[in-house]
């Protein structure tokens, strides 16, 4: 842990919030700790079919100001069947492409690429934590590795996060995950 990071304090009874603050320790540890590089391709992809879906709005309202109603019928008749259209893409692409991936690093090892990627879920009405690490390599193969605790193994009384802990759960999957045991 870095000594600028600040110490942020959640509500300890709110899952929503309990979950984000170990997902962001989660990629402090492996951004930070292990020295991993961040890659923001998976984010930047809902980014730019957002920028597009926005852009064809913007164009509806732009043609609907230059040209009014009865004249831009067909054109506002495009843009909005697109808009839904793109909305539906964003809609699969964040439910297959992304499926809950809070962060992906890139590690150099020797001439190769390892990609981790990091998923939590948490399910309603559960103080269960369940971090996914997911280890891809450049030969195409992948390894995966998860853990399920309670919230309360990474966040103290006072509702902030203890990185140690974090720290040590993360090391015991990436541990796991860089030994060639568990080929799939």
């Amino acid at each position: 842990m870095t000594e600028t990071s600040e110490v942020v304090k959640i509500n300890k009874w709110d899952g929503a919030a309990a979950k984000n603050a170990i997902d962001d320790a989660v990629r402090e540890v492996l951004t930070g700790d292990l020295k991993c590089k961040e890659s923001f391709a998976l984010i930047d992809g809902r980014l730019f079919l957002c920028a597009l879906a926005v852009g064809v709005a913007l164009y509806a309202l732009l043609w609907d100001y230059l040209y009014p109603f009865p004249q831009s019928r067909v054109v506002l008749i495009i843009c909005v069947s697109s808009y839904f259209v793109l909305m539906g893409i964003l809609t699969l692409y964040t439910t297959f492409k992304e499926k809950g991936i809070f962060v992906v690093a890139k590690e150099k090892v020797g001439n190769n690429t390892r990609v981790w990627e990091a998923s939590s879920y948490v399910k309603k009405h559960d103080d269960k934590y369940n971090l996914i690490l997911v280890l891809r390599d450049t030969n195409g193969k992948f390894r995966e590795a998860s853990i399920n605790k309670s919230f309360a193994n990474f966040i103290d009384t006072n509702g902030t996060v203890v990185q140690n802990l974090v720290l040590n759960e993360v090391n015991k999957l990436y541990n796991s995950l860089s030994s060639d045991k568990k080929e799939k």
